[in-house]
């Protein structure tokens, strides 16, 4: 009788435990999300997160389809926006029941910004755009100095001038193609083998002036490092 009241009182500890767990998660942390088909994250795409304030009684949803309302935030409830699509916000914030994230209506909150939604669309092309370019080790005028380096490396030379119209930077990239030779040698029993290795060649430099913090020209210096491609323009970066 003793060892069953034992075993009883452990499945008790133990569903408090994971009540705990279920309903203690920091307001702050950030969440793993599996996004929705015409959803995307907006975390880390500001240099500070985005609060919006409540402004109607606002229902909370699993998924921005706006089924099976979880519970709501009260008016003049302030929330941080972790995702969005055209009609939702992903939030984090207390609701009445506790600490939680999950979908609200755009019209349910009011922001600083009265083009929020259109602004944060725009920012998130320009976002993948520039991963693109940072992927295949491009640049694009609109670009920052960060991501330039980002995508190009370290600048091989450094200059700037300061005139009326304010300060011009340029930075010089050297552009290298890892090019495939091929040696010929013997192994451990004295055959013949052929070997590939991938040797590092400058092909060309790059001059990248700047001017108030974005690209503003792109110079071949040397050789043909753009290869005919044409120069890129993206939209210089949003300030929320």
């Amino acid at each position: 009788m003793k060892a069953i009241r034992l075993i009883f009182f452990a499945l008790l500890v133990t569903q408090a435990i994971q009540a705990q767990v279920v309903t203690s998660s920091p307001r702050n942390k950030p969440t793993s999300l599996n996004l929705e088909p015409g959803t995307f994250s907006v975390e880390g795409m500001t240099p500070k997160p985005i609060v919006l304030k409540v402004q109607l009684e606002a229902p909370m949803y699993p998924t921005s389809k706006f089924q099976g309302a979880l519970g709501s935030f009260a008016p003049g409830t302030l929330v941080t926006l972790i995702a969005m699509s055209d009609t939702a916000y992903r939030v984090r914030g207390r609701a009445r029941h506790g600490d939680v994230a999950g979908w609200i209506r755009q019209a349910e909150v009011l922001s600083t910004d009265p083009n929020l939604a259109t602004n944060l669309k725009k920012l998130y092309e320009r976002t993948k755009k520039v991963e693109e370019l940072i992927q295949n080790r491009q640049v694009a005028l609109g670009m920052t100095s960060q991501e330039v380096q980002a995508s190009l490396g370290k600048p091989s030379r450094t200059s700037a001038k300061i005139n009326a119209a304010g300060k011009e930077e340029k930075l010089e990239f050297s552009i290298y193609e890892r090019v495939p030779q091929t040696t010929t040698g013997r192994d451990a029993f004295g055959q013949l083998v052929q070997t590939v290795v991938y040797v590092k060649v400058e092909v060309g430099t790059l001059g990248v002036s700047f001017k108030d913090g974005v690209v503003s020209e792109i110079e071949e210096t040397k050789g043909n490092p753009l290869g005919g491609g044409g120069v890129q323009i993206i939209p210089p970066p949003f300030v929320f």
